[in-house]
This record gives structure tokens, C-alpha cells and sequence, in this order.
């Protein structure tokens, strides 16, 4: 591996207009795809094989041209203080704007809340649910400004008036200042470490553009494989992150060999060689961890998962090929300041901070390791009262029309209409449908938490109805998902009773069947996927204990980072500083992100560090020694990039999804916990107590796993490289260009 990619770096060096010229040629020809390419249209949220999935389908199936997927927005009419909203011109107001709602060719109708009697007990409060044909995403500019032109001059007219449901949703996703933020954050982060403008800015240069060959390849796809905004947003994400990362191990590596000596040429080929060896294995279980998201089962996870990857993988490459070929264009301005004005390269000192840090850890591991693993295990309690859902307007900030009408519904007509539960009777070869869509309906009626249900609504064959049960608790609450299994419990004898079945849905009862499909899936995708990276692992340190220790401080630091999630957005300590304005359960999906994103990036953390403690080892030197060599020549860099992945990470916080507002916090904090308490500290400290122990492998698995060189004492041995490293060498002008 080592010798192949020191062939790679050299080639990309000598030959780096050719490299240049075919990465701009790739993005070129991505991008124009992406201009070209038609406009995604997001297949929406689906999960196979739950309950609330088959009730939807059937809907979509019985009452065909109105898709339980259509968009629709809730309108939420409040009389000014003292009046009822059915008084006469009230009244008037409200249905001449429900006529003007209903008045769009994408408009599938618009219920008159005197007709439909949504009008709330006190009469102070009045709703119209307006549908769509279409979904929210296809919905028309000229549709939505309708909407809110309609919303306005209501408002005018002195109604207090707000609109929630998917037909608002303005598509979230990438963009504005979250990125920017990051970006910011990385360069002075560089500069810092490198202390050169050049060498700050390449790792910068070839992330931004992995970033835009993914991007335009995700949106070049987009509308063949249903991409959503929030699976770009992921994969914008972690590819900048990693592609920052990954540029930034290679040219760090390329100054130390630089240091030592080498020619510029050489100091290319060896850092490709070793630290490109650490990328393309780090990369690896980064790709595993997301590829593996599959394994849920969820189609837009598997999406999100898989566009990420082929982020990561972009990222890889351009390390391996770009950034070598950028060192050939400028392989001395990525130097100190120092070394470019005096001409001299000095040779790396050999106590920095991270030798210091090293030394103080190995002089005393066990309360070092004890501190950072009760540290993590506290922070870690909160999730013993993780709740699994997914936020909805409740969770928006009160200046959003959704959550204004959210609060209104809430204070008109209880906390239940938020979250109506939606039941589908399918009667099809009943004598009786309607008796028995009734019979049902009183049924579920009279179940204790019911507030009220709707009327039934067939479809045209007369053998499938449709109606709502509003619950008297809000849709996140735990008595909402008592009453969801409770109703679900009573199906047998009242299909005994009716012969006719049915099914529970909507929103409310989706989540809820989601939040449990995903709890069920984590267990055999953390198999999946810490079995694939500690197998990689293996094959990588060649010991047994180094992979098991690396997965065991990973599920401390991930464990951490979700007790910090429920600590912050469910039980709202320090929220509004995160612009969390409400608290609530966490995403179903949170825990699965966590633990597929964070295991990548944790274990990028571990081959960088750990394989140049390797390294030292292979060539002789005691395990304190090799920890000690590990730590000088990767703590700061490692620092580093956990800083930039941070900054990244923490940028989208300022994202107004809650989705992904949720994901940033979660990462940053994951990294924080897994880079400077996990890597930097746990690390070392079982690593300084298990000695030689560290790197046993058992004879019989050391014959059979494959031998990949990924420290480079291939290269070492080579006749064609530089001799023995000096101290200093005179700094050589920039090659002529090819």
C-alpha cells in the first residue's frame, strides 16, 4: 500500500498539470450536469415493513389522486380579545379567505371550518385544512404565494391568522452562513498550525472543491434517485470536514519530511506514501460506517448514507492525487515563514507539546484513564432517559408562523389536534362497509385518551374509509404513544366484531413506528459495522487489543455525545443559547447518526495517531517510546483537524432545521469528546498499561490476515530514496512548471 501510493504522490508531483487538468475537467463536467440535470423530486419519507408505511400505501392505493403524501397546510384563525371568530363578520372574513385558499390549480380543496365544526368550544378559535395534489416540494411559487397572500389580507382584516403543516416548509438544506462559519474557523486553525497562508489554504482549496464534485454529482442525480436537500447537507457536511482532514495529515506529513531533508519530489512521494496509507484506511471505516446505514432499512437514510460516502471517497482521492500535485506547483511556499526567508529547513524539535502531554499520561495512566473514562460515563447518564420522536412546530422558534399556530390549535382545541392519529378501515368484501367503518369508529372512540373522531370518508368503490382521532395529549407525548399501542391492542376483537381491519397512521403514529424500527436496528448495525472496522483495524495495527480498545472508546465518546443531545434539546439545559426554544424528544434518528458518523470520524483519529505510534514500534522502539513518537509528530495535527471538524460541525447549529441543527451539535460534541478525551487521552494511558501487550497478535491470525504496509518501512528500505535524513537542507527553489 505504502509503496503504491509513494508511486501515486511522485506521478501526481511530476505530472501535476495532468492532475490539475482532469479535476477541473471532472468538476466541469459534474457541474454541468448539475446545471442541466432536472430538478430533484425528493420521494419523500418512507420506511418498509411498519405499520403506518402499509396504511399509507393503501390510502394511496384506494383513494387514488389524492396522495396521503399531498402537501397541506392548516390555517389557524384566533378572534381579536373579546370576540368570537363567529360573530358575522368574523365569520365573513374566514370563509371568503377559505374560498380564496381553495382557488389554485395545484389545490386539491379547502374545508370550511363552520362546515367541517372546527371551530373550537369558547369559539374564539377556527381552523380550515387546506389539501394539495401535490407534494410539498412540487408545490409552485405561485401556489405558496398564494397561500400567504391569502394569510395577509386576513390579517389585515384584524384576525389573528397562522398557517402550519408541510405546505409551509420552505426546504431547508445547505446553504448560508453555517458553511462559511466553518470555513472561517478551519483557515485560522491552519494558519495557526502551519503558521503559512499557502499551506492553510491548500488543505482549504482541495476541500472546497471535493465539496463541489460531490455536490454537483448529488444534484446531477438528484432527480434520478430522489435526493433530498438534507442528504447534500450531510454530505457537504462530512466532506468538508474530512476533505480539510485528509489534506491536512498529507501536508503536514510532506513538511516533516521536508524537514529531514528530502527533496521536494521525495518529501511528496513519502507523505502520499504513509499518511496517504492512514487516509485511504481512515477513509475506509468512515465509508463503512455510512455505507452501513443501509442495514436500517429506511430508503432516505440509506440515501443520506451512501451520498456521504461517495463525499468521503471524493475527499480520499484528492488527497491522494490533487494535494500532491499542488505541492509540485508550490512545494515551498507551504513551508514556515522562517525556513522560507533563512532558506534553511530545521530539522522538527524533539519535545514539543505533545511529547510533554505523552509524558505526563504515561507517568500516570490509571488516574488519567480512570478521570477521562468516569468524565464520559457521566455525561453519559442523560441517555438513560433518551426519548425517540420527531420534532415537529412545536419545536420551531416562536417567531415562525408554524409554531404561532401550533400554540393557537394547542390553546383552542387541546394539545391532541397537533398530532391527529389517522385510521384507514379496509372493508373490501365486508356486507356492511359502512356499518363496519362505524362500528369501528365507535370502537376506537371509546378508548380512554380519545377525544374526538372525525366522521368517515370513503373512497369511490365504498369499501375503504378514512377518518381521525384526535388524542387528548400532544403528539410527543408518552401517553399519545400508550394510546397509539392501546388502539392497535384492540384491533383483534374489533375485527372479530366488524370483519372488516384497519390500520393506524398519520404523522404522530409514523414517528412512533419509526422511533421503534430504528431502536431494533441499532443493535445489529453496530455489529455490522464496529465488526467490518475492527476487522480493517486489525489489519491495519496488526494487534488485537489496539482495534478492541479503539471500538470500546468509541462508545464512550458516542454515548457522551448523546447524553449531551438529550441534555441540551429534550431537557432543555442551556437550550436558548442554541436558539432552542422548545424542548422535546430527540430525532428517531439521531442515535444512528451518531453512531455511523461518529465511528468513522473516531477511527480517522485513531489510525492517524495510532499508526505512527506503530510506526515507531515496528522500527524499534519501546512502547512508552512509540507512544511518546506518536504524539510528537501527530498530537498537533490531530488537534487541529478535531478543531476544524468541530468548527465545521458546529456551524450548522445556526442551520433553522431542527434536523440538522440536531446533527451539528451532536457531532461537534462527539468529536470533542472522542478527539481530546478519547484519543489524546484514554488512548495513551492503555496503551502505557498494557505495554508489549498492545501489540500482540496470535500467531495463527497474524498468518492470516493480509500484510499491508501502511507505516511505510517499504519505503524505508528503498535504495532509490534520499540517504540518511540531516538536520537542515538548503530550501530549493520551486520547479519549473511541466
Amino acid at each position: 500500500m505504502a509503496t503504491f501510493l509513494y508511486r501515486v504522490g511522485r506521478l501526481a508531483f511530476r505530472r501535476r498539470w495532468y492532475v490539475a487538468l482532469v479535476w477541473a475537467a471532472v468538476l466541469a463536467a459534474v457541474g454541468l450536469g448539475a446545471v442541466k440535470a432536472p430538478a430533484g423530486a425528493d420521494e419523500g419519507f418512507s420506511m418498509p415493513g411498519i405499520e403506518s408505511q402499509r396504511a399509507f400505501d393503501l390510502m394511496e392505493q384506494r383513494f387514488p389522486g389524492a396522495t396521503a403524501d399531498g402537501a397541506t397546510a392548516r390555517v389557524v384563525f384566533v378572534a381579536p380579545s373579546g370576540e368570537k371568530v363567529t360573530a358575522a363578520e368574523n365569520k365573513r372574513i374566514v370563509e371568503r379567505t377559505v374560498t380564496e385558499l381553495g382557488d389554485g390549480s395545484q389545490v386539491a380543496g379547502a374545508v370550511n371550518p363552520f362546515q367541517a365544526k372546527t371551530v373550537s368550544k369558547d369559539g374564539t378559535t377556527a381552523y380550515a385544512t387546506v389539501t394539495y395534489k401535490v407534494a410539498a416540494e412540487d408545490l409552485t411559487d405561485a401556489s405558496k404565494s398564494g397561500l400567504t397572500k391569502a394569510l395577509d389580507e386576513a390579517r389585515d382584516s384584524g384576525l389573528t391568522v397562522d398557517a402550519g403543516g408541510s405546505a409551509m416548509s420552505d426546504g431547508g438544506g445547505a446553504g448560508g452562513a453555517a458553511e462559511l462559519i466553518g470555513v472561517a474557523i478551519a483557515a485560522v486553525v491552519l494558519l495557526i498550525t502551519f503558521g503559512s497562508l499557502a499551506a492553510a489554504g491548500l488543505p482549504l482549496l482541495t476541500a472546497v472543491l471535493g465539496v463541489g464534485v460531490s455536490m454537483a454529482t448529488i444534484l446531477t442525480l438528484a432527480s434520478t434517485f430522489g435526493l433530498s436537500t438534507t442528504t447534500g447537507t450531510l454530505a457537504m457536511m462530512l466532506g468538508l470536514a474530512v476533505g480539510i482532514d485528509y489534506a491536512l495529515f498529507v501536508v503536514s506529513r510532506y513538511r516533516e519530511e521536508r524537514a529531514k531533508g528530502r527533496t521536494p519530489q521525495e518529501a511528496t512521494g513519502l507523505a502520499t506514501g504513509t499518511a496517504g496509507s492512514a487516509v485511504v484506511f481512515a477513509g475506509l471505516t468512515v465509508v463503512i460506517a455510512l455505507a452501513g446505514l443501509s442495514v436500517v432499512g429506511i430508503p432516505m437514510l440509506t440515501k443520506m448514507g451512501l451520498a456521504a460516502a461517495g463525499a468521503v471517497v471524493v475527499g480520499v482521492l484528492i488527497a491522494l492525487t490533487l494535494v500532491p500535485a499542488f505541492l509540485g506547483f508550490w512545494p515551498n511556499a507551504v513551508l514556515t515563514r522562517r525556513a522560507r526567508r533563512s532558506g534553511r529547513i530545521e530539522q522538527t524539535s524533539q519535545d514539543n507539546g505533545g511529547t510533554r502531554w505523552a509524558r505526563f499520561v504515561l507517568r500516570r495512566p490509571l488516574p488519567v484513564l480512570l478521570l477521562g473514562v468516569v468524565g464520559l460515563g457521566a455525561l453519559a447518564i442523560p441517555v438513560t432517559d433518551l426519548q425517540l420522536g420527531m420534532p415537529g412546530d412545536e419545536a420551531k422558534p416562536t417567531s415562525t408562523t408554524e409554531r404561532r399556530a401550533y400554540d393557537a390549535l394547542a390553546k383552542g382545541f387541546g394539545p391532541g389536534f397537533n398530532g391527529p392519529l389517522t385510521v384507514v378501515v379496509d372493508a373490501k368484501g365486508d356486507s356492511d362497509p359502512k356499518g363496519a367503518a362505524d362500528t369501528v369508529a365507535k370502537e376506537i372512540g371509546a378508548t380512554e385518551g380519545v377525544v374526538s373522531v372525525s366522521p368517515a370518508r370513503f373512497n369511490k368503490a365504498g369499501d375503504t374509509a378514512v377518518f381521525s382521532v384526535v388524542p387528548s395529549t400532544a403528539p410527543t407525548d408518552e401517553k399519545t404513544k400508550n394510546l397509539v399501542t392501546t388502539i392497535r391492542g384492540e384491533r383483534p376483537a374489533v375485527e372479530s366484531k366488524t370483519g372488516a381491519t384497519f390500520e393506524v397512521t398519520g404523522t404522530t403514529a409514523l414517528n412512533i413506528d419509526i422511533s421503534e424500527k430504528v431502536q431494533s436496528a441499532l443493535v445489529p448495525y453496530l455489529i455490522v459495522v464496529v465488526g467490518l472496522a475492527i476487522v480493517l483495524l486489525l489489519v491495519v495495527f496488526r494487534s488485537l487489543l489496539v482495534p478492541l480498545k479503539a471500538a470500546l472508546g468509541f462508545l464512550l465518546s458516542v454515548l457522551a455525545s448523546l447524553g449531551v443531545v438529550v441534555l441540551v434539546f429534550q431537557q432543555g439545559h442551556g437550550a436558548e443559547l442554541l436558539g432552542v426554544q422548545q424542548t422535546g424528544p430527540i430525532m428517531s434518528l439521531m442515535p444512528i447518526f451518531l453512531v455511523g458518523i461518529v465511528f468513522g470520524l473516531a477511527m480517522d483519529y485513531e489510525v492517524f495517531l495510532v499508526s505512527r505510534m506503530r510506526e515507531a514500534y515496528v522500527h524499534g522502539d519501546s512502547p512508552a517510546e512509540a507512544v511518546t513518537s506518536g504524539f510528537r509528530h501527530s498530537a498537533r495535527v490531530v488537534v487541529a483537524a478535531a478543531m476544524i471538524m468541530i468548527a465545521v460541525f458546529a456551524g450548522f447549529i445556526g442551520e433553522s432545521e431542527s434536523m440538522i441543527k440536531m446533527i451539528g451539535f451532536g457531532l461537534a460534541g462527539a468529536v470533542l469528546f472522542d478527539a481530546f478525551v478519547v484519543r489524546m487521552a484514554i488512548v495513551p494511558a492503555v496503551l502505557a498499561l498494557l505495554g508489549h501487550k498492545a501489540w500482540w497478535l496470535p500467531g495463527w491470525l497474524d498468518r492470516l490476515l493480509p500484510r499491508v504496509d501502511v507505516e511505510g518501512e517499504a519505503l524505508s528500505r528503498r535504495p532509490g530514496t534520499d540517504p540518511h535524513p540531516t538536520p537542515s537542507e538548503t530550501v530549493e527553489p520551486a520547479p519549473a512548471r511541466a
